[in-house]
Parts: C-alpha cells; sequence; structure tokens
C-alpha cells in the first residue's frame, strides 16, 4: 500500500506560499489526503497494525517537515530535539489518537527557543492536530519521571522524530532502570496500576457498553505487558518475549489476533464518530457489527454475535495477561527469595507461595489433575496462586478434557468436591473460567460464554452474570459479610446442602440463546449434570425445580397482589415445602443481585421478603380466605383502640366513614392512625396535605397525599414525581364517598436509595404543594430527558387484561419502553375514558416497564370486553404517539 508523506510537490508548493493560511492549508491537505486514504485502505481490509504505523508515518512527515522550517531553520548545534512519546512513540496512531510529543531542550533555558516552538505548536493546532505536548529540559525529564511512572512510562517509549540524537541519546540513559524506576519498582507500580484501572470497571470485562482501551482484557493490558518486558528485559516489541522464554511463538500469534480484532474495533469507531471514541456504546455497536458481517439469525442479532466475539477476545486477553504478569512476578519480585519447593502431594508442590506441577508431564499422565489444583487451591488458602508455567501447561491440556475425562468418576467426584468446600468456591469457579476449564468440562456452560443479551436490564454476559449468582450464593455464607443480608445469611445456615443452590446457579441461566424457554431447557440439563455426578433423586429434582422456577418468586413478589391470601395458598401449592422455599428466596435475591447494580433495591427486598414471610405461615397452616369486611371491621377497631384518646371521637369516625373497606383492607393499623391524626390536625381549608417519610417495611419511601380529588390528580402528582426524578415503584389509590383522594406513593430515588430528609424532603413537598394547588392541574411537561442508551432499543408497546376477582377489579397490563412521563401518560388515557385507578403496580426491566393497573369503571364495576378493547387501543395511541 502506498504511503503518504510530504512530498516534493508538497515541499515546493509550501516553498513557494508565502502567507500563513496557504501553508494551513497546504498542510490540512496533506492530513486530509493521508486519512481518507487510511480509511480506504481499512475499509479494503488492511490490517490495523499497518494502518497505525501508516498514521504514524503520515503525521511523522507532517511534523518533521514543519519542525525543521519553523524551528532548527539549518541549524545543527545545540538543538532542540523533536520526541514522539507514548502510543505515538510506539508508532501505533488510530485515526482519533493523541498525538503526544516532547520538546527537548538542549539546555535548561527555553528562552532561546520560545519563539520558535510556539509558533511549531500554533501551526499544529491549526491545522487540526490533536496534540498533547511538553517542554522539557534533561534535568525535566529525570525529576519528572522520578516523581511519576506516567511520565517514566511514556519516556520509555520515545521516538526521535527530528533535532540532536545525542540530546535523545542522553535522555533515554537518564531514565532508564538503571537511574530512575528499576525494574522491580516498576512492574510493582504498574500492576497496581493495572489493578486500580481494572476495579473501575468492577474488575470485569462484560460491561454493555466496554471501553476497549481501559477496560480488563482491553489494549492497555497488552500494552502493560509490553511496557514491563521493555524495563526488565530492553524488549523492544513483544515477539522478544518468545526469545526470553516468556512467550510461546503459538502465545505470541494469539495475543497479536485479539491485539487486531480490538485494533480494528477501535479504528472503526474513531472513523464513526470522527474522534477519539475508545467505549463501544450501544449508538456504535450496530452498525461496527455491520460493518464486520455479522448479520442476524433466528434466535440472535448480529450485532449479539459480534460482541460475543468482542467478550470472548478480551477473555482470552486477560488470561494471557494474567499468565504473564505472573511470569514477571516470578522472575522480577520473587527472584531473590528461596526457591525450594514444598511437596503438596505426588503431582503438585508449591514454590515461592504459588502451586505448581512436580513436571511437565504430570497432565498428560494425570488428566484428573486439571480438576484437581484447583480443589488444592481451595484447601490450601496460604497459597497466592498458580505459577506461569503451569497456567501454561492447563492451556495447553484442555484437550484432554473430553467425554471419557467428563465420564470418569475421579473427574465428577472432584467437580462436586469444588463446588462443596466451604471456602474458595467462587474463586475457584471464576479461575477454572478463566482458564478455560470450566467451559470444557461442561459444554453447556462453553455456549454461554461471552453471550450478551441486547438490552439494558442484563448488564453482564450469560457466563459473568452466572458466576455473580454463584459469588452472592457463597457470601451469604461468610460471616464478615452476613449484615448486607442478615436474613439471607441466617436462612442460608439452615439449609440441608448449599452445593445444590450453588449447582442451581450454575444453570439456572444455561440455556440462554438457544430458542425456547431457557427455565425448562436448563432445567433439563441440570438433571443431565445431576445424574452424572451422582446426585440422589431428591437431590436432583430441587435443582432441577429451582432452575425451571428460578423466575417465579421475582415475579410474583413484584407483579401479585401478595396481601391476597389465595395469591399466596397457590404460590405456597407450587413450592410445596420450606425447604424448597428457602432454596428458591436464596437463588431469587443472588439472581436479582447479580442481574445489573441497578436491578436490586430495597422496594425488592421488602417484596421478595414479604411473599417468603407469608408463605412460610400458609405452609405452616393454609391461610383461609377471610370474610373482607370482617377483615376491615377488625383493622378499624384496632386502629380506634390505639388513636381514641387523641382525637375527637365523632369526628374520627366521620371520617373513617367516608371510605369503604378497600382502605382498611390496604394500609396497615400504624398507617392508619398516621393518616387519621395527620388530616384531623390539618386545616381542611389547607389541602392538600402532603406526608413523607421512610417506610421501612416498604423499602421505600412513602408520599402520602390527601386532596380534594380532581380530574388529572394521578397523572398530575406523577408527572411531578418523575421530573422530581423520583421511581415510582408503588402506587394506591383511595376515593372517599366525600370526594377526597388519600393517595400512596412508594417512591425511590434513581439510584434505588430512600428519599433523604432535610433539603430533598423538602424540595418533593413544596414541588407537590405548588402543583396541586393551581386552579387547575396537569398539563405537566416531563422535561427528564430520555438516557442516550434506550434510543437503540425498541419495545412494542402491548396492554393485556385479567381479573382480580376478589377485589373485583380489571388488572390492565402495560408493557412498553420506559420513559419519562410514562405513568403520568397512562392516568391522563384512564382520565379521559372515566377509568378508576384504584392500584398500581410499577416494574422496571432495563428499558422495558412491565406495569400493572388495577381498575374499575366510573361505578366500581370490572370493565367490559368493549371497554377494555377501546382503552387498549387509547393506550397504545397515547404511547406510540
Amino acid at each position: 500500500m502506498p504511503e503518504l508523506h510530504i512530498t516534493s510537490e508538497h515541499i515546493d508548493a509550501l516553498a513557494t506560499t508565502a502567507d500563513s493560511a496557504g501553508r494551513i492549508r497546504l498542510y490540512k491537505e496533506v492530513l486530509e489526503e493521508a486519512r481518507q486514504q487510511q480509511r480506504r485502505q481499512f475499509e479494503q481490509g488492511l490490517d490495523a497494525a499497518s494502518l497505525t504505523r501508516l498514521r504514524a508515518d503520515s503525521i511523522d512527515s507532517v511534523l518533521k517537515h514543519a519542525w525543521q522550517n519553523l524551528v532548527t531553520q539549518q541549524q545543527t548545534d545545540d538543538v532542540p530535539a523533536l520526541v514522539a512519546v507514548g502510543g505515538y512513540g510506539r508508532a501505533e496512531l488510530h485515526p482519533g489518537s493523541d498525538i503526544d510529543i516532547m520538546l527537548l531542550l538542549p539546555g535548561d533555558d527555553d528562552v532561546p527557543w520560545r519563539e520558535r516552538l510556539t509558533a511549531f505548536l500554533t501551526l499544529l493546532w491549526d491545522i487540526g492536530l490533536d496534540v498533547g505536548q511538553s517542554v522539557r529540559s534533561l534535568r525535566d525529564c529525570i525529576e519528572q519521571a522520578e516523581a511519576d511512572i506516567t511520565v517514566a512510562t511514556n519516556l520509555m517509549e520515545a521516538r526521535l522524530l527530528s533535532g540532536s540524537q545525542e540530546l535523545f541519546d542522553h535522555m533515554r540513559t537518564a531514565v532508564d532502570a538503571e537511574h530512575i524506576w528499576p525494574s522491580r519498582d516498576f512492574f510493582a507500580a504498574k500492576w497496581q496500576e493495572q489493578i486500580a484501572r481494572h476495579n473501575r470497571f468492577n474488575d470485569t470485562a462484560y460491561n454493555l457498553e466496554p471501553n476497549i482501551k481501559e477496560g480488563p482484557g482491553g489494549l492497555r493490558d497488552i500494552q502493560m505487558i509490553g511496557w514491563v518486558a521493555k524495563r526488565h528485559f530492553g524488549a523492544e516489541t513483544l515477539r522478544d518475549l518468545i526469545r526470553h522464554d516468556f512467550l510461546t511463538e503459538e502465545e505470541y500469534q494469539l495475543l497479536t489476533h485479539h491485539q487486531e480484532f480490538l485494533w480494528r474495533i477501535r479504528f472503526a469507531l474513531h472513523f464513526l464518530t470522527n474522534r477519539r471514541e475508545d467505549r463501544l456504546l450501544f449508538d456504535y455497536q450496530r452498525e461496527i457489527a455491520e460493518q464486520f458481517g455479522f448479520t442476524d439469525e433466528k434466535h440472535q442479532l448480529g450485532v449479539e454475535k459480534f460482541m460475543k466475539q468482542y467478550y470472548r477476545s478480551v477473555s482470552e486477553l486477560s488470561r494471557l495477561n494474567e499468565m504473564l504478569l505472573q511470569l514477571f512476578q516470578e522472575a522480577i519480585l520473587y527472584a531473590d527469595e528461596p526457591g525450594e519447593p514444598t511437596v503438596i502431594n505426588k503431582r503438585f508442590q508449591s514454590r515461592k507461595g504459588f502451586i505448581e506441577v512436580v513436571n511437565e508431564n504430570v497432565f498428560k499422565r494425570y488428566p484428573f489433575a486439571l480438576l484437581e489444583i484447583f480443589l488444592l487451591l481451595e484447601q490450601h488458602p496460604e497459597l497466592k496462586g498458580v505459577r506461569a508455567e503451569t497456567i501454561r501447561l492447563i492451556r495447553a491440556h484442555h484437550y484432554l478434557i473430553d467425554d471419557d475425562f467428563r465420564n470418569d468418576l475421579r473427574c465428577r467426584s472432584l467437580f462436586m468436591e469444588i463446588i462443596r468446600q466451604p471456602q474458595g468456591v467462587t474463586h475457584e469457579l471464576r479461575r477454572m473460567h478463566k482458564y478455560g476449564i470450566l467451559g470444557a468440562y461442561l459444554p453447556v456452560f462453553a455456549r454461554i460464554i461471552g453471550q450478551m443479551q441486547y438490552d439494558l436490564f442484563h448488564v453482564y454476559t450469560v457466563d459473568e452474570h452466572t458466576l455473580f449468582v454463584v459469588r452472592n450464593l457463597r457470601r451469604m455464607t461468610v460471616p464478615e459479610f452476613s449484615h448486607e443480608l442478615p436474613h439471607c445469611s441466617e436462612i442460608i445456615r439452615r439449609i440441608p446442602k448449599p452445593e445444590l443452590l450453588y449447582i442451581a446457579g450454575l444453570f439456572h441461566d444455561i440455556a440462554k440463546g438457544r430458542g425456547g424457554d431457557h427455565s425448562e431447557l436448563g432445567a433439563r440439563d441440570a438433571i443431565d449434570f445431576c445424574h452424572q455426578h451422582g446426585l440422589s433423586e431428591y437431590d436432583t429434582n430441587i435443582v432441577a425445580w429451582l432452575v425451571n422456577q428460578h423466575l417465579l418468586m421475582s415475579r410474583v413478589s413484584q407483579r401479585e397482589d401478595i396481601s391476597d391470601p389465595e395469591i399466596i395458598n397457590r404460590f405456597a401449592d407450587t413450592v410445596g415445602n420450606r425447604d424448597r422455599l428457602d432454596y428458591l428466596y436464596l437463588l431469587t435475591v443472588a439472581d436479582m443481585r447479580a442481574t445489573s447494580p441497578d436491578v436490586w433495591n430495597s422496594w425488592k427486598g421488602s417484596l421478595l421478603r414479604e411473599l417468603y414471610d407469608n408463605t412460610r405461615k400458609a405452609l405452616r397452616k393454609r391461610l383461609a380466605s377471610i370474610d373482607d369486611e370482617e377483615v376491615a371491621r377488625d383493622i378499624r377497631q384496632q386502629a380506634l383502640a390505639r388513636i381514641k384518646d387523641a382525637v375527637d371521637a365523632a369526628e374520627l369516625n366521620a371520617l373513617w366513614d367516608e371510605l369503604s373497606d378497600d382502605y382498611f383492607l390496604r394500609y396497615s393499623v400504624n398507617e392508619i392512625v398516621n393518616h387519621a391524626l395527620a388530616i384531623l390536625h390539618e386545616d381542611s381549608h389547607n389541602l392538600p396535605l402532603i406526608l413523607i417519610h421512610d417506610a421501612i417495611d416498604y423499602g421505600g419511601s412513602e408520599i402520602f397525599i390527601y386532596t380534594i380529588t380532581r380530574k388529572g390528580l394521578f397523572a398530575a402528582i406523577t408527572s411531578v414525581l418523575d421530573q422530581l426524578g423520583l421511581s415510582i415503584v408503588d402506587a394506591r389509590i383511595i376515593r372517599s364517598s366525600k370526594n377526597h383522594s388519600f393517595d400512596s406513593y412508594i417512591v425511590l430515588e434513581q439510584d434505588g436509595t430512600r428519599i433523604t430528609p432535610g433539603r430533598r424532603t423538602e424540595e418533593i413537598y413544596q414541588t407537590l404543594r405548588d402543583a396541586l394547588t393551581r386552579d387547575i392541574i396537569g398539563g405537566f411537561e416531563v422535561t427528564r430527558r430520555l438516557p442516550r442508551q434506550h434510543k437503540h432499543f425498541d419495545v412494542e408497546t402491548q396492554v393485556n387484561f385479567d381479573t382480580d376477582t376478589r377485589n373485583m377489579h380489571t388488572v390492565m397490563e402495560v408493557i412498553t419502553a420506559d420513559r419519562p412521563g410514562l405513568l403520568a401518560a397512562v392516568g391522563e388515557v384512564l382520565q379521559r375514558n372515566n377509568i378508576r385507578l384504584h392500584t398500581a403496580r410499577i416494574t422496571t426491566f432495563g428499558l422495558r416497564a412491565e406495569d400493572l393497573f388495577y381498575i374499575t369503571d366510573d361505578n366500581d364495576n370490572p370493565l367490559s370486553n368493549a371497554q377494555q378493547k377501546d382503552l387498549a387501543e387509547a393506550v397504545i395511541k397515547q404511547l406510540n404517539d
């Protein structure tokens, strides 16, 4: 492929162009020609490694020409040096990469060169180059590199573009490992730097919108290997590590193959956005997937296939990074420690705190040792990890894990022992996954490695989510974490076989991406596993039932009336006994907490706890269907006994006589007492009455509003709360016979926390009061912006109906894309159609809202089929407009 430089024609043109504007135009033309040529070469399939060099070459030619004309001006003695540093120093430039340069002064005084250097830098900015520059003397280089490892790293990759070679060589010598940052200190600092960087990404490469440069397994991890190799060995390229026996030829090819894939993605991102962009956002994933030739199939989108290849690439790079850093650790940090091995058994030994095979033929002679090593790591917590050469041997012997291996009683027993250990289970399952052993041993697990779900609800790949579930279950057993979920920690201590939970966790999503019901398909895989590993029929049935029903408890708790004895009895019939209830509750909590940092909140936790507690009671003694009128009368009597000395009895009875039994059935005695005290002590001319307080039993904050019933009240309230950034998770709407509204909204802040008392509470109170004291309420516009990611997903609006026979309500289910103002929009439709809203249950899965509205007509009767049809059409029209 031809390269674009400053040619003789360009030089002649620049020489004859006296005005600066003309020079700037010519430089810009050269750069634009180079950029367009590189775009064509990229589209024609030229490898990214060549493209990065060509990009650097074209920038080199411009900078050198400008430097020689504006700075050195034919002078050869005591001139500054123009030095490329960082990625530009490595000659690895992507279209949007920063162009990092250092202007190295021949002395400590920059005054003689200040005017020329300023002119040079001004030109670079004028021609549109994104330059990061530093001006340093030799003394500055030494002092700044000693103080900051980032500077030392940049200078280590320095490349002379123009100017004094002697000055440049002095600088390279002054900042090498013999003078500052010896390789031991350099490696330790860079290792900690990588750990901190990985932590910023939750130590996982499997984020929905990954950073391909900085994230775990990304390009920075490859650079990390190169920096350490350069500092310790003086290696100029990664290939040099083969000569030092730190990389095999196969590993080098693997590393460069995956680097090439990431580089091509980065090139595509930069061309697509016309800027430096290293985040693989939803905005770009589909288009890049299409550019790379990934197409949709029946059960898998093209973008999902593309992201699966991405996740597998960064996973492989993470493994190589870990192995090589382990080798560096042994060669650099532990080189001077005594190296005599300590025998563990006849196949393994410990050296310098790391486990290793006693010889390179161990796995070939004893294939089961591929599992045994992970059991030994669990049983010997004093071990710091696996020696790099043993990691390499594990990777090299994957092929031994075949059907004969899986059917070997020793291997099956070892795997179950790994699952049953009292400590280290999560850590070693993750290590098995990272080394490729878990997927090799469980082929069904291998199918979900890197499997993403293109939505905003599941923020991790299926394999990563699965291991998070197991981690969450294990965490419940660890005393130091018992404060996080004390109820779960108490339950898990009494379940008979925790390993059944871990197996269910491994298999609950194992069939994702195959088509069909993944719960049913996963249950069949779980049965096969249990039979193969010698579990009893009783235990097998528990595991299979858990996998098959793992979504049941979250669905019932969030979408049904769990105060209804009929609902509880039906759920209890499905569960059958307390052991299964305990298992299912723990699995549900672990699953929800592993789906996304935003999915779990105290509200959902309170719903699950309420369902669990009610079901335990039902299992002890089936809940009877008690007459509602009798229950309401009993609750009213309890409330009266609590409050009779604090209020006027006649006023209290007048207030309560306005209300139907529904009010007393849907509020607790404490809530009824608090409402009555506040209402009777409030000036009736000062409505609305607004109470905001923690609702601990509901896992959120409650906003209670007592006011005159007016059209559009629900729409107005929900609009205000939405605009305030509050998530409504539950709404109870009571209308009295004297036209008063007794409305409660359970809300959470956007981060899933309760409302903070003080300014925030006052802001909410005042905003609601201002909105509800207007002569005409309604017309509130929710101006909160739709999150950027939502525009890349389509959720078809659906409206379904059912009947709540106990309460004689119609249940309207609305499935649609979540958005600001959604509840207000539904409320407006209900108002226009003279529909009364009694309760709303709000559930959001990423961008998908699945909300339930318990409604009647204006006469408190369930909706007819014709009314349902008209209402569905109106809701769909409102939400789709």
